[in-house]
């Protein structure tokens, strides 16, 4: 297996120092195996940590697995389709040769990992599932299954794109993908739990959050997240373009909704369909470029927000950790270095 290069992220706390009475947020001090990796997820596992990213080529280790002890010092751990896509995407999406922004949930008993397949670009795209009893590789449970297609787009007829999906649970009854880049922007849909699948009794398409499609801004808006905290939902989407390197201008926004189908809106009470996102990282210093593609961890009381940037000297977009600190209602996270 190659060995990805190993790079060290300090730790670095807020200026502000503290908000309120809460610990000020900060970056993890990372290390081990953080780049490149690209859109991160991130689940635990018994006592174990797990990252899926963008990565891989057809015979290559498609969507690459990282572990952790601690959530800081980070190993590989091979990939979810070791030796090619399931032999679906061929004929759905014949351009595709990887697979892009996994995500990952654990409902009714198993793993599921919703994953997309594409051409960049387009919107000829796919939205597939794989399920696995469990994430550890030393069990003989361990078997990722190819459960298949879940969404298609076609750019003859569809106005949005069928990559970034994002599993949210409502509840055990509810629960339901969002998904979307570009184009008509972020949509959502309820999923059966039974197939993991979209449901065949409610086809009601959901609109989360656009951008004015006039350059420059061209509808960039793209890869959804969605969290519950307190009485909201909250939706994070990056805006902006990502993959490409040091000239990335990807940052994370945020908006938040009473009901998990919208409608979202920032801070100033702009809504998300209207371009509306309260800013919550952006490039800041000269090091580091275009953060975005964000998951999100919750453990205990503490929440973690996990994100890719580009180096603005080099090759490759390495792995962030922010704790998330909450003030008056909206998400903070650490400055990058």
């Amino acid at each position: 297996m190659l060995r990805l290069p190993v790079i060290l992220i300090v730790a670095v706390a807020s200026a502000a120092g503290f908000v309120g009475a809460q610990q000020a947020p900060r970056l993890l001090p990372l290390e081990g195996n953080l780049s490149p990796v690209h859109d991160p997820v991130l689940i635990k596992d018994k006592q174990t940590y797990y990252l899926f990213a963008t990565g891989g080529r057809n015979g290559r280790g498609v969507i690459p697995i990282r572990t952790s002890p601690d959530l800081r010092v980070w190993q590989t751990a091979g990939s979810v389709f070791p030796e090619s896509l399931p032999a679906w995407t061929a004929t759905e999406v014949p351009r595709a040769n990887n697979a892009w922004a996994p995500d990952v949930a654990f409902f009714r008993g198993r793993f599921h990992l919703y994953y997309s397949v594409s051409s960049f670009g387009g919107r000829d795209s796919a939205i597939g599932l794989a399920t696995n009893a469990t994430l550890d590789q030393a069990s003989a449970d361990y078997r990722w299954v190819d459960e298949g297609m879940v969404l298609r787009s076609f750019a003859a007829s569809d106005d949005w794109n069928a990559i970034d999906p994002n599993l949210v649970i409502e509840d055990e009854k509810n629960i339901w993908l969002s998904w979307g880049s570009f184009w008509g922007g972020i949509k959502m849909r309820r999923v059966d739990p039974a197939t993991g699948k979209l449901s065949t009794t409610d086809t009601t398409l959901h609109s989360l959050s656009s951008r004015e499609r006039a350059q420059p801004v061209n509808g960039s808006v793209e890869a959804p997240f969605i969290v519950k905290k307190d009485d909201y939902w909250y939706l994070f989407v990056s805006f902006d373009r990502c993959c490409r390197g040091a000239d990335s201008t990807y940052n994370i926004r945020v908006g938040r909704s009473k009901a998990i189908t919208g409608p979202y809106v920032d801070r100033d009470g702009v809504a998300m369909t209207a371009g509306g996102g309260t800013l919550v990282l952006e490039a800041t210093t000269p090091s580091w470029r275009g953060p975005g593609h964000n998951g999100y961890l919750r453990e205990g009381a503490q929440d973690y927000l996990v994100f890719h940037a580009y180096p603005a000297q080099g090759r490759g977009s390495s792995l962030f950790i922010s704790t998330v600190a909450w003030v008056d209602g909206w998400p903070r996270v650490a400055a990058l270095p």
